[in-house]
This record gives structure tokens, sequence and C-alpha cells, in this order.
């Protein structure tokens, strides 16, 4: 089998991982939940991180214990559910916590005390366009997203909503 023969077989197979994963986020796309959720900018302040916008998604914690809403983070996992077109955060209850869990905590936004999820989602976007997570007073980002079964969110797109009117999608290109 000469070398070039050898590369072309690697190279078919690259491709066939690469469409596979490809197939894959579209198939979770199509068939699981799909909202959007109301979010807050979240700059890690990491040196080298790419052209990003790193978001934090507020949630409705369902099942938290009264006593651990006043603490920074939750000690239980959570679980991402979709109900009435509200993302919810409900408590696993009985399994010791692991680190990669999904958890909860509560942050203040605009005087207000809200839920976000610990582990924020990357939305990458264009060199050439200013951060889309700088608004204006009045404006709220919001981000459309599939909820998998476990893990965080995927983004899909950015919109806008003035003072909690429509959400307007951003044409990002």
């Amino acid at each position: 089998m000469s070398p070039f023969f050898k590369g072309l077989v690697v190279l078919a197979i690259h491709l066939c991982l690469v469409a596979t994963l490809g197939a894959k986020l579209l198939y979770d796309r199509a068939t699981l939940p799909r909202l959007w959720v109301s979010t807050v900018p979240y700059d890690p302040d990491l040196p080298v991180r790419g052209r990003y916008v790193s978001l934090q998604l507020i949630v409705e914690p369902r099942g938290i214990d009264e006593s651990k809403k006043g603490s920074d983070q939750t000690s239980n996992p959570v679980s991402l559910r979709v109900e009435n077109d509200r993302l919810l955060a409900v408590a696993v209850k009985g399994i010791p916590r692991n680190p990669s869990d999904l958890s909860v905590r509560y942050a203040k936004i605009d005087h207000e005390k809200v839920a976000v999820l610990n582990e924020p989602v990357a939305f990458f976007i264009p060199e050439h366009i200013p951060d889309p997570s700088r608004r204006n007073q009045g404006e709220q980002l919001w981000v459309e997203a599939t909820v998998p079964r476990k893990g965080i969110p995927r983004p899909i797109r950015l919109g806008v909503s003035k003072d909690s009117g429509p959400i307007v999608p951003l044409n990002i290109k």
C-alpha cells in the first residue's frame, strides 16, 4: 500500500468522524427541546480565549433547599428541564456531588437575585463585529439553545429584547 493511499484512508476516516459529529449536532437540534434563555455576560478574563462571548444562563431553580439559596453555590447537582418555555434547574437528590455536575449559583443583577448555571456557555463570534454582550440600558441579551439530556445547553443564536418586549435575533455573520 503506497503512502498516498494510506494518507487518503486517514483523510477519509477523519472526514467521517467530523461528519458524524456534525450529523449528531443537527439531529440534536431537530429533536431536543430548544428555547430562548435569558443570559448574564461573563468574562473569565483569560488572556488567550479566542473570539467568543461567555454567557451564564439564568434558570429557574426547583427543589433546591431554601437554606441553600443564601449560599453562593448549591451543594446538590441539578439537571436541566424545559417546561412552558422556561429552563428549569431541578435538584437531583440521593446521589453524591461530582465536581463535573451542573449546579446553580446566585448572582445579583440589577438589584435582583437570580439563579445562574455555574458553567457558562460560549458563543463564538466573528472578528469584525463588536461584542454583542455589551448592551444598552433596558436591553436584555438572550440565547437560543438546545437542551441536551446531560451537560450544558448548546447555543444556536443570540437575541435582544428591549424593555421586556419580544426577542429580536441578532444578525451575526
